[in-house]
């Protein structure tokens, strides 16, 4: 994979795990809301690379807790590929530098 490839898929993770902390907060907003269908986001992988966040309602109520542990999972793995496109976008300089020397 070269750089510019791990730079979009971690931006891609980056993405869908706002797309995952948008519908968790949606959850919590209308956790007391009659008939609110919990929202629920399967994260999928991209046959070009990369990963998707599909939300879709489901039957199940909203449980705080798990939408909190969801939440800190969504920010864990954020800041994970938030290093990764970092670490990416480094190296990338560190080679353009070298080409140009």
């Amino acid at each position: 994979m070269s750089i510019s490839g791990i730079t979009s898929t971690a931006l891609s993770e980056m993405r869908a795990q706002t797309t995952r902390v948008s519908a968790i907060a949606d959850n919590i907003a209308n956790s007391s809301t009659p008939g609110y269908a919990r929202l629920n986001t399967s994260l999928t992988s991209v046959e070009s690379g990369g990963v998707q966040a599909v939300v879709s309602p489901t039957a199940s109520d909203v449980d705080p807790a798990a939408e909190l542990t969801d939440l800190i999972e969504a920010e864990q793995s954020y800041k994970a590929n938030a290093v990764v496109f970092e670490t990416g976008a480094d190296m990338w300089e560190m080679l353009m530098s070298i080409k140009r020397d």
